[in-house]
Order: C-alpha cells, then sequence, then structure tokens
C-alpha cells in the first residue's frame, strides 16, 4: 500500500496508529481486526498494549492490575508506573519497529495517562505531560482512534466480560461511574483540541460498523484515498521498473 506523499513528509519509515477509549469501548477487538486488513496489502504489523508490551511492561500491567495491595496506590505512584511501562514498550519495541518500516497499533497509549490519571485522578496537566513526553521521546502517534461509548454501556460490558473469564475485574475496571464519567469526557475534550490526530468513532454500533469506519477514516487521513487501489499501483510501477531494469541489462 503505497502512502500519501504528505503522510509519508509525516511518518518517516512507521507508522504509529494508537487506540483509546473506556474501558469495555472495543478497542482490542478493532486492533485484531485492522491487523487483517493491514497484512492482507502487504505490511508488517506490530500489535502492542500499554500498560505491558514486554517482559517488563507486563510485570508493571501486573502491579498496577492485579496487585493484591493496589487499592493502596496513590494517583501518582500509578502515574509513573504507566510512564515507566510505556517508556520500556516505546525503546524495546515500537521506536525499532518504526524505524524498519512497520506500522504499530498500540492498545493504549500517552493519551491514557493524559485522561485517566491527569482528569479522572486531577492530577496536575503540566507534570503529567512532561512524564508523558519524558516516557515517548518523539515517537508520537499519527493518528488516535478514540472508540466511545456511554459510561453506562463500558461498566455492562467490563461486568458481562468479567462474568464469560469468570475472574473479578481489575483494579482500574473496579473505578466507579463518576470516574468513568471523567474519562470519557476527558478523551472527547483531547479529540476536539486535536482534530487532526485523533479520529472518534460511536462504539455502540455494530463491530463491523465501526471497523468500516475506522478503516475509511484511515485511508482519507493516512493514505490519501482508496488504499488498495494505490497499493495495486504501486505493485505495477514496481513490476513496470523491473523489466524495464531487466531489458537494460546488456546481454553477456
Amino acid at each position: 500500500m503505497a502512502l500519501s506523499k504528505k503522510a509519508k513528509d509525516k511518518l518517516g519509515a512507521g507508522l504509529l496508529i494508537s487506540f483509546e477509549g473506556s474501558e469495555g469501548s472495543g478497542k482490542t477487538t478493532q486492533i485484531k481486526r485492522l491487523v487483517q486488513r493491514l497484512e492482507k496489502l502487504g505490511h508488517e504489523i506490530v500489535t502492542t498494549r500499554e500498560p505491558g508490551g514486554t517482559g517488563i511492561g507486563e510485570q508493571v500491567r501486573n502491579i498496577l492490575l492485579h496487585n493484591a495491595g493496589g487499592d493502596e496506590m496513590f494517583a501518582e505512584t500509578e502515574l509513573l508506573l504507566f510512564a515507566a511501562a510505556r517508556a520500556q514498550v516505546v525503546r524495546q519495541t515500537i521506536a525499532p519497529a518504526l524505524l524498519r518500516g512497520a506500522i504499530v497499533l498500540s492498545d493504549r497509549y500517552l493519551d491514557s495517562s493524559t485522561v485517566y490519571q491527569g482528569i479522572a485522578r486531577n492530577l496536575a496537566l503540566g507534570p503529567v505531560n512532561e512524564i508523558n513526553r519524558f516516557a515517548v521521546g518523539s515517537v508520537m502517534p499519527h493518528i488516535t482512534v478514540v472508540i466511545d461509548v456511554p459510561t453506562s454501556v463500558s461498566l455492562e460490558r467490563i461486568k458481562k466480560r468479567a462474568g464469560a473469564k469468570g475472574a473479578k475485574p481489575d483494579r482500574m475496571e473496579r473505578e466507579n461511574i463518576d470516574f468513568y464519567d471523567k474519562v470519557r469526557k476527558g478523551y472527547l475534550l483531547l479529540a476536539q483540541g486535536m482534530p487532526k490526530r485523533f479520529v472518534v468513532v460511536d462504539g455502540t454500533q455494530s463491530v463491523d460498523v465501526i471497523e468500516k469506519q475506522i478503516w475509511a477514516a484511515l485511508e482519507k487521513r493516512l493514505f490519501g484515498g482508496n488504499a488498495k487501489a494505490r497499493a495495486k499501483a504501486a505493485g505495477v510501477k514496481a513490476k513496470a521498473a523491473a523489466k524495464k531494469s531487466t531489458a537494460a541489462k546488456p546481454a553477456r
């Protein structure tokens, strides 16, 4: 798939797409579907998640979400632990993948800290943003997809998911409705303030409709329109160039 010239100038070698939203918004499902689309078009795809994505990050994830003493965790501690896991996955996984030209799909990224710890936990946004920047360096998402669902829907999905797995919700999933109201409003506020990076999709629609809307937005913003047509055109040009090169070689 050929990127538009504007996208190439912006992206460099690779592409980072982050997915955000409240718990139970359907991010993981849509990431899996997008992987299938992009792999069919010949791209190397790397998926990761926050917190986690590396051996160290997964250990931090366990502390944040499942540790027996987690309910005693202060907001500042939570922020720094998320940032530590993020710093590790950026340097160990995301940056190397981007440098070799891969497309990275991240289930959450730095915007989660801005919303969850900054807005929902009421930490000052100045320090939160500074810590975020220190953790990610210059590795920012090229597009951030927010799957938006009402708080009541989010909490109901959390309950159903926990029941299906036979496990109690993790520490973040056990937060109250006021917390998740702040989370939802926080994401919408970020998207309103940065419309060039954010795409907001209604997560109450069917998974098929959500997938199509996400793909349409990515095609328009990153691939200059029709990704399949551009991929086909790029393939034809490559074949023509190879044929021309072969014809130009002197006979031995």
